[in-house]
């Protein structure tokens, strides 16, 4: 499926040294503001406490992060899981605070928000819970879990979260090393890379929280620029197989120019569902619609200008791709002559 397609080949190569310069200052940017700067890691990597809250109504999620933000225990995430009325409340590590006064002090001002007071009431077995009660004897809300994450449970995420990053890596080398041939591994590999750094890179400058959601589209990310990556090494290898008379620099060219179509297709779809996402997710999905935006645009970006100039320059050649039959095509004409097709 075609929207249309362009009949002379633009020249992208012939601008590939000024668009990797472009491309090795971002990177370095981003490699200075992670080593400066650092990335502002959420709950799940530092470690904190966790409540969940019950609402007899639909939650209002604005009043309940005001009344928990106003307690002063930093920055807080306020969000609604299962249904409306069921909110989950995550509160940083104070050293200076215990657990259970975190939660005790949380859940009375949730309750005096609710226009509610707090009262002992009898619970399972001998054990006795704290319960808001309003005026008219009903319970506004209910607290129906707490716990604590420790920093050492967030240090073994943030280990396996990089344990994950690394061996999606390999898994890609490996992939490309074995359908195309190493130069397009490396080539591939280092665009990818580019495009994690420059994530990360805008994180840690504007200190965005770094969640687990964000780790995920950090993985998500890879894997959606090495998809537009193999879709051109392919186009190449065709090209090479098919005129045997191009120069490197012109198959490139053509291979790129003939998968623009298919790139706006693909791309513009993917970006209009993460730009939902971005304006109407709210906050939960705030941050990881944001890091697929930045993946996706520069994804198309480094696959084009980084992947493809690298594979360039390290010399990818047709004998890399198209094995040469012992036997070559009698007609001079064949663009298949010699290939192995």
């Amino acid at each position: 499926m075609e929207f249309f397609r362009i009949r002379r080949d633009i020249p992208f190569m012939r601008h590939a040294l000024v668009f990797n310069v472009i491309s090795f200052l971002t990177f370095a940017a981003a490699v200075f503001f992670l080593v400066t700067r650092g990335l502002h890691l959420s709950i799940e990597f530092t470690g904190g406490t966790v409540l969940e809250v019950n609402y007899a109504q639909p939650a209002e999620i604005d009043r309940t992060r005001t009344a928990v933000e106003s307690l002063g225990f930093g920055e807080v995430q306020v969000q609604n899981f299962g249904t409306a009325r069921d909110v989950l409340i995550r509160l940083p590590v104070r050293g200076d605070v215990k657990q259970s006064e975190v939660a005790t002090r949380v859940f009375g001002a949730l309750c005096q928000a609710a226009q509610g007071r707090v009262e002992t009431r009898p619970g399972e077995g001998d054990a006795t819970r704290q319960a808001c009660m309003a005026a008219d004897g009903s319970e506004p809300l209910k607290l129906s879990r707490t716990e604590f994450v420790g920093p050492s449970v967030g240090s073994e995420l943030a280990r396996d979260g990089a344990l994950a990053l690394g061996m999606t890596v390999l898994g890609i080398m490996i992939y490309l090393a074995i359908r195309f041939e190493w130069k397009f591994a490396v080539a591939g590999i280092i665009a990818n890379l580019h495009d994690v750094v420059i994530i990360l890179g805008f994180f840690a400058y504007f200190q965005w929280e770094f969640s687990l959601a964000v780790l995920a589209a950090v993985l998500a990310v890879l894997g959606y620029s090495v998809n537009e990556s193999v879709v051109i090494f392919d186009r190449i290898r065709e090209t090479f197989r098919k005129y045997r008379k191009m120069s490197t620099t012109q198959v490139i060219d053509h291979a790129i120019t003939s998968t623009i179509s298919r790139t706006i297709i693909t791309h513009g779809s993917t970006q209009m569902m993460v730009l939902a996402m971005l304006l109407f997710g709210g906050p939960t999905l705030h941050y990881f619609a944001v890091a697929l935006t930045i993946g996706i645009l520069f994804g198309i970006y480094s696959s084009v200008f980084v992947a493809a100039a690298i594979a360039m320059w390290l010399g990818v050649k047709r004998e890399d791709l198209v094995k040469v039959s012992s036997r070559g095509s009698s007609d001079p004409n064949d663009p298949n002559a010699g290939a192995a097709v």
